[in-house]
Formats: C-alpha cells, structure tokens, sequence
C-alpha cells in the first residue's frame, strides 16, 4: 500500500477514534443525575455519614430537619439488584389460570374405537387421543406449575433502600412529621393533598392523576385510611409492607413520623 494512502487511513481512524471519545465523554455528562433544585432532595450529608431530612407539617409548612442514615437514603443506583428482587417478587405473585387436559384427563376413551388390523384405517386405541377432535392436549400449559422464585431478606430490604435513594435524590420523597384527619371524608383528604402540593418540589403530587404516591405510615388510623381509599392515584400502607413493588408503582413517597418509619425500615435488615 503506497505510504500516502497508508498515512491517510491512520489519519481518518484517529479521527474516529478522538470523535467516539468526545461523544462518549458527552453522554455520560448528560447522564449525570443531579438532585432537583427546591426540593427536600437539596439537603447536605453530615459529617457523621447521615442524611438531613427536610420535614414538613401536614399543612405545608416546614417542620425541621432530621437525620436519616445514608444507608436508606444515600446509596448508589444498582439496577441489577431492582431488577432481579422485582421480577422474581413478580413471579412469585403469580397465579397461574391456564390449565389443560391431558388424555389422562379428558372423560372416556377407554374403548378402542375399532380393531387393529381388518379395517383399512389407521389404527386407534383410544378416542381421546390428541390427534382427535373432543381428545386431550399434548405440551399444553398447567395450573400446577410453581412460578415462586426465592428472594433473601436482606436483597430486598437492599433493593428498598436503593430505590428510596434514588428517589430522594430525584426530589420524589416527602417527609412529614404527622397525618391525621379529624373525620372519615375524600374532602379533607384531597385538601391534605393539595397542601402537600403547595411544597416546592412537590407540585404534581395533587394534580397527577395516576400512581401518584405512596404514604407509608408505622401505624395506619381508621379515619386516615378511609378518607384516603376512595382516591385512587394513591395508596395508604403501613411503613413495614414497604416493598420495591409498591415504590417503583407510584411517582412519589410520602413517609409519615419519619423517626419511627426509618426505624421500622432499618429494621428489615435484621
């Protein structure tokens, strides 16, 4: 190859080369996720390896800080572990309908239908054979089959905790420090709602429609339960049945009596 036409090869190959780096040093630039401005997501680690919580009151107004531990609300996005604790919590949820007869199952049959040999057709020992109309199924699917996969207790407390850092750095986690209505009413429940929305940061979480949030409570009151069951962008769990499923379902969490609820959090993974 003349030298020319060698040194032109090079030339292009390290600007390709150069070009794929600047695109790539571009892209994971962009894909850097950085914390909302104005929302409960913008407060500082301190030095004690804790997280500062902004918590509010139910109506609106600020109520505080408070120290979370960064291991609930500080670790790093591990999307293999969401997704494996995800799909076999998924599976194993999973009740199979489809269900087939086999000829062992199918009624009748047990006379063969002519004899073996003398009749010219092909030979037959039974009308329920799956080659015959009204026989049974061959390779169909069964109810008895167990779709139930295992999960370690501390992997799905550790695929909680991620999920719950991932979105307090987004900016989708609320904090407050009581919930209590004084009656059973969808009417005082969506006013609570639309001063939760008065938040910075919080805007959608009254005007979102669907899988709004989440309000994970230690203890849930009659009142509070039943003025919230009729909204249904929402649901009202006690803080220990917190799982991946329920927090990857809805856009925000609202975490009522944050001491409590993070030491029954902490406590999944004793």
């Amino acid at each position: 190859m003349p030298k020319k036409i060698l040194a032109k090869v090079k030339k292009e190959k390290t600007e390709r080369v150069t070009k794929s780096a600047r695109l790539t040093a571009l892209e994971v630039k962009r894909n850097v996720t950085k914390p909302r401005k104005n929302s409960a997501a913008a407060t500082a680690k301190t030095s004690d390896g804790k997280v500062e919580l902004q918590v509010f009151k139910q109506d609106g107004k600020s109520a505080g800080t408070f120290k979370a531990p960064e291991a609930i609300f500080g670790l790093n996005w591990n999307a293999d572990l969401v997704h494996q604790v995800v799909t076999s919590m998924r599976s194993s949820a999973r009740d199979p309908w489809a269900h087939t007869k086999s000829r062992a199952d199918v009624r009748g049959g047990g006379k063969k239908p002519w004899k073996q040999k003398g009749t010219g057709r092909a030979r037959h020992g039974s009308t329920r054979s799956p080659i015959w109309v009204g026989g049974g199924v061959s390779h169909g699917p069964r109810k008895d089959k167990d779709y139930s996969r295992k999960v370690n207790k501390k992997m799905k407390a550790k695929a909680v905790y991620t999920i719950l850092s991932k979105k307090f750095r987004d900016g989708e986690v609320l904090f407050i420090d009581s919930l209590a209505l004084s009656a059973p009413k969808t009417n005082e429940a969506v006013s609570t709602l639309a001063k939760f929305g008065s938040i910075s940061g919080f805007k959608y979480l009254s005007e979102r429609r669907n899988n709004a949030a989440v309000i994970a409570m230690p203890v849930i009151e009659t009142n509070t339960k039943r003025g919230f069951q009729n909204m249904g962008n929402l649901e009202v769990i006690e803080t220990r049945n917190l799982s991946p499923l329920n927090l990857l379902q809805y856009k925000y969490v609202v975490i009522v009596s944050p001491e409590e609820s993070i030491k029954t959090l902490a406590s999944k993974m004793n």
